[in-house]
């Protein structure tokens, strides 16, 4: 349990922090504390639904899995699985904005905008080699990235506390009372990272009783973290400074506690942060494609190998991810991030009360966590209308009925059928495998330091 906890604790305490606040400060002003409290207590629900679906269901394929077990394998299986792959790779090129956003605060006023898109480009294709060469040196230091990260927030709270001026936190400025629901809706995506807990349900001894404890647990360490963190980066730095460096501005609050030694030490663990998430969510993406594929969700091309360990669908992953941080700024990503992960997480709750008998869910909790999902949803589409630009929201909702239609018109063309559970195809064998008797569909967050081949070999066992 306590090694579960902490793969949550490091799934979520990560890249959303440092490149989210500002942008969430733009709207709520300074009770940006105050949405990251809402959002938290809006993931309470969800997280409630994953603690069960993951104790009754144990597996590694997490939302995957419980969306098969909810709807079973057909269209709206199949549509909702295709959008969660487009999901994770507009959750990358967030990561990868997030990267060179701090780059260009390091390089400073002569760092030509056009660059930053370069350099969010550069750091996906620099992980799609290492994913390609299957190399184990980036997961194996995930831990250690999140051991560092831990102490220097955990040192910046402490000194923040001790500069903090209490009158910043309530200057107030935003939007009110609708701004606070919008920055909550915006900040919701850094608690996403909570589902990767129900895919250790397989290793515990007892997930009926540990998975549920594990994951509050990550939930509410973070969410203080976060909490202590947004407070004091409000105390110390003023509001005006906050949404003119919204990209950085955790960088710019550790100048303001420890002058240019605090700017480049929270900018360096900016950039481990928002480069370990680059590697772990490109490899989510496109095992997750992968496997959609496997299914005949998606093109069957997608799992054919390429060079080692490498996918097409690692390739088609990082193409489609490189455009989004070419054609995107950071507050464009970040927006349709958190929709995205708003509507999977909703969905996967909705298709919950389908089958609570089985969990043995309660019904409130479960309708709680739809209604919120779609409420911080339909917040955070209308301000994404109204601010613009149009191309945000257009690319979004242009991802969920292009999954559904891509999703139908693949099935007839194919002649794939809705499948029960217990017929799923498995992965397509390498040579000299034997047939598989059994497989589980991919992880949404693979374990770190897996390579894809080990990944692959795992669900032909």
């Amino acid at each position: 349990m306590v090694g579960a906890t902490a793969l949550g604790v490091g799934g979520m305490m990560g890249a959303g922090l440092y490149t989210l606040v500002g942008l969430a400060a733009k709207s709520a002003g300074s009770f940006v504390p105050v949405a990251f409290l809402i959002a938290g207590i809006a993931a309470l629900f969800s997280v409630y639904s994953y603690s069960r679906l993951g104790a009754r269901f144990p597996s590694r394929g997490g939302a995957a899995e419980f969306l098969l077990e909810e709807f079973g394998e057909g269209v709206v299986c199949g549509s909702l699985n295709v959008f969660q792959f487009i999901g994770y790779l507009i959750a990358t090129s967030l990561y990868a904005a997030g990267f060179s956003e701090y780059v260009k605060a390091l390089a400073g006023s002569s760092f030509p905008s056009w660059a930053g898109h370069v350099v969010g480009a550069g750091v996906v294709i620099v992980f799609t080699l290492v994913n390609l060469a299957g190399s184990r040196i980036v997961g194996r230091a995930e831990t250690v990235i999140v051991v560092v990260e831990s102490a220097i927030l955990g040192a910046f709270i402490v000194l923040g506390a001790f500069k903090a001026e209490p009158s910043r936190l309530i200057h107030g400025g935003g939007d009110g009372l609708l701004g606070i629901f919008t920055a909550s809706a915006l900040l919701y995506v850094t608690y996403q990272g909570f589902g990767v807990v129900a895919n250790a349900a397989g290793e515990m001894a007892r997930p009926q009783t540990q998975l549920p404890r594990a994951m509050f647990a990550a939930l509410g360490i973070v969410a203080l973290v976060d909490l202590l963190v947004s407070t004091a980066i409000v105390g110390v730095v003023p509001l005006s400074t906050i949404n003119a460096d919204a990209g950085h501005v955790l960088a710019d609050a550790g100048r303001s506690v420890a002058g240019r030694a605090g700017f480049v030490v929270i900018a360096g663990a900016a950039l481990l942060a928002t480069a370990s998430a680059v590697n772990a969510t490109l490899f989510a993406a496109s095992n997750i494609g992968y496997d959609a594929a496997a299914r005949d969700q998606l093109s069957r091309g997608l799992t054919r190998t390429v060079w080692r360990s490498g996918t097409v669908a690692l390739l088609v992953s990082c193409v489609a991810v490189v455009v989004l941080v070419l054609f995107f700024p950071l507050s464009a990503v970040g927006q349709m991030t958190s929709l995205a992960f708003l509507l999977i997480y909703g969905a996967v709750s909705a298709g919950h009360l389908r089958i609570r008998a089985q969990t043995g869910a309660r019904a409130w909790p479960l309708i709680t966590a739809v209604v919120l999902n779609a409420a911080l949803f339909v917040v955070l589409m209308a301000d994404a209308i109204r601010t613009g630009p149009a191309s945000t929201w257009l690319a979004l909702l242009g991802a969920i009925a292009g999954s559904v239609m891509f999703e139908t018109i693949h099935r007839r063309r194919t002649g794939s059928e809705p499948r029960t559970r217990q017929h799923r195809p498995s992965h397509p064998p390498k040579p000299g495998d034997e047939p598989a008797r059994h497989s589980q569909p991919a992880s949404g967050r693979p374990r770190i330091g897996s390579s894809m081949s080990d990944h692959r070999a795992e669900h032909s066992e």
